[in-house]
């Protein structure tokens, strides 16, 4: 994508701007001295904060609200016969994807710190945010969910520090411009845009390839060393032990949600770092932060400040609530591999009983890694699953949730029609029959955590509210 594209545009107007991912666009490209427009079709919070920064909103989308735009970008949950999109493309004017102009944007950047990985990104995206927002630097931020420190999920600052995540889906990350590329781990994800593991690790190399300072990367994830192996790039490690240039000594988990260790650099300890984030995944999220951190030059001081402040980002084991005994937690975990880590430290927690509601996102997923899933969602005492969440697909897998719910000794599930068409009627009523399940079997002392991407957090509102009613 040209990076000049943006000279001389005066004019910017955004197709949803009130999607978490467009925001910290108009946020950074406002704070530049663009003028920008934007359309959505709901009113939100976000579109509030918007027009907060003055810049004007229509609600509904029309091929008029895009007048005196030299410049338009658009989600890619756009459709092709959007009527703003539609007289975008008639117009001669520029249209940028999301994405695009998030590369863009990076490009500006004399430090854009861009965060990777298959797992964590937004944690410890987040982490990074936060650690030089408490240390007084006037950075912008693009974040996948939102920091309560800096109210949502961007900031547009003045110093020529960027941190973003990024995103290795269908290779969008390939459109930045990295100087500091963070890889968290690399797993098998995406596999109907990837195929393989072998393509996904191929894609992180092309990711650490257009890197122009350095690598900060997972020293004890195999996929990971593979994917940087050989390049001509400089490299630092974190990871779990004494191999790695940053790993952590003295792991001490204390009273549920809190986490300690000792932050050491290469045999050196820099100090003790608080977490009131749980899990090893966790403590490594913050050692690529602190790794970050050091070589941006924050004093340590301030990253332990950053990191204790830390609450987590949102939908990211975030506490929901506290109702008759019961604690109600929520996490954005929906791979594999995330709903293990996730689990294992909710096992570690010591509650009485530990409540998993699982929904599976994406029909390709729940196939293609249903053994997989099937394993860790026996980790749990008690495991309910939703119907499958199908997002952007068809059902052409032939996947339904008593695949998975049979291999899951105990699992609660509710059988559906498998003919009946998927409807938010049909959802719900799902979502009620677990909600109801669950708060007339649930006792004091267990922790409910909802999963998923998609809107199982919903189920956790509801229980909360059954409880509350009691």
């Amino acid at each position: 994508m040209n990076s000049n594209i943006l000279n001389g545009k005066k004019h910017i107007h955004f197709i949803g701007i009130g999607g978490s991912g467009m925001y910290p666009l108009a946020q950074i490209l406002h704070s530049q001295g663009f003028f920008l427009t934007g359309s959505d079709n709901n009113e939100t919070e976000t579109l509030e904060a918007v027009r907060k920064m003055g810049i004007p909103v229509f609600i509904g989308q029309r091929a008029e609200n895009i007048e005196g735009a030299d410049l338009i970008v658009h989600t890619a949950a756009i459709m092709e016969d959007n009527p703003e999109l539609m007289a975008a493309r008639a117009s001669g004017v520029p249209v940028l994807e999301r994405a695009d102009m998030l590369g863009i944007i990076t490009s500006r950047y004399d430090n854009a710190v861009c965060v990777s990985g298959t797992h964590g990104k937004t944690t410890a995206t987040s982490m990074i945010t936060q650690i030089l927002y408490t240390a007084g630097v006037d950075l912008s931020a693009y974040i996948g969910g939102k920091l309560p420190c800096i109210g949502g999920s961007g900031i547009a600052g003045k110093s020529d520090i960027l941190v973003c995540e990024s995103c290795e889906f269908e290779d969008h990350y390939l459109k930045l411009s990295p100087d500091i590329s963070v890889i968290l781990n690399v797993d098998a994800d995406h596999l109907d845009y990837f195929g393989t593991l072998e393509n996904v690790i191929a894609s992180f190399r092309k990711f650490a390839g257009n890197t122009s300072k350095v690598l900060v990367v997972n020293g004890s994830d195999p996929n990971t060393m593979k994917a940087v192996e050989g390049l001509d790039k400089k490299i630092i490690t974190f990871g779990r032990d004494s191999s790695c240039d940053f790993y952590p000594e003295n792991i001490s988990h204390v009273n549920g949600l809190l986490t300690t260790f000792d932050a050491m650099k290469n045999g050196k300890k820099l100090g003790t770092v608080t977490l009131h984030v749980a899990g090893i995944h966790n403590v490594l999220n913050a050692l690529a932060a602190v790794a970050v951190s050091d070589w941006l030059g924050v004093d340590f001081a301030a990253v332990q400040k950053g990191l204790e402040e830390f609450r987590g980002a949102k939908r990211r084991f975030e506490k929901l609530g506290f109702e008759k005994g019961i604690t109600v937690v929520d996490d954005y975990a929906h791979h594999p591999t995330e709903l293990e880590a996730t689990l294992r430290a909710a096992m570690e927690m010591n509650f009485n009983h530990v409540w998993a509601i699982f929904q599976p996102f994406t029909f390709s997923r729940t196939k293609i890694l249903l053994d997989d899933f099937a394993r860790v969602l026996q980790i749990p005492d008690k495991t309910v699953l939703t119907d499958i969440m199908g997002s952007r697909e068809k059902n052409t897998y032939g996947i339904f949730t008593r695949h998975l719910a049979e291999k899951i000794p105990g699992c609660i599930w509710f059988p559906q029609n498998e003919d009946e068409e998927w409807t938010d009627e049909r959802k719900y009523a799902n979502f009620r029959q677990i909600c109801d399940y669950v708060c007339d079997n649930v006792q004091d002392g267990d922790l409910v955590i909802t999963l998923g991407c998609g809107d199982a957090y919903k189920i956790a509102k509801m229980i909360l509210n059954k409880l509350s009613e009691g």
